[in-house]
């Protein structure tokens, strides 16, 4: 019985039975599946290697998560401050996981909530002046660490990249 290899794509090189080399989700494709099936998951592969080290240094360097960034830079972008509704739209998530982290970041004094004026039932959240302080360090941060990542590709090549994706994200219909 000959050992399994894996095909040599650029990216992964030859691996063999007893070296399978990285896992992720790229590795449920065969060169039998179809080139918009591979690419999608070439596309998760890719993304799950940037976050998780993203997640990692939030963690370590500012005791924070993803999700909590995401929420505070859609804040940052915001001044006057969002309702939950439309920064639950925005993060993609539920309105419960919004409350939940966003009920957190208010006992640590980094975001204010009160009920909107116009609609009683509807309530708006934005940084206090300490959140902003913090979620600018973070961004700072993560901002270099998302350069150091994607320093694998020029910077002719990110442009390319940064064009193809955006032809890929107008041509697939949103949900």
């Amino acid at each position: 019985m000959s050992p399994v290899t894996a095909p040599t794509d650029g990216l992964h090189g030859a691996s063999s039975a007893t070296d399978p080399g990285p896992v992720d989700s790229e590795t449920r494709a065969s060169a039998d599946d179809h080139q918009a099936l591979r690419l999608w998951l070439r596309l998760l592969a890719c993304t799950n290697r940037i976050e998780a080290p993203l997640r990692t240094r939030l963690r370590e360097q500012f005791g924070g998560s993803l999700p909590r960034f995401d929420l505070m830079a859609q804040l940052d972008r915001q001044p006057g401050g969002m309702k939950m509704r439309e920064l639950s739209r925005r993060l993609m998530v539920t309105g419960g996981n919004v409350t939940g982290l966003t009920d957190r970041l208010v006992a640590e004094g980094l975001v204010d909530k009160r009920s909107d004026s116009a609609d009683g039932r509807a309530v708006t959240v934005q940084l206090t002046p300490e959140g902003r302080r913090q979620f600018r360090a973070m961004a700072k941060a993560h901002e270099a660490w998302v350069v150091e990542l994607l320093g694998g590709l020029s910077p002719a090549q990110q442009a390319q990249l940064f064009d193809l994706l955006g032809q890929l994200k107008l041509g697939v219909p949103e949900a």
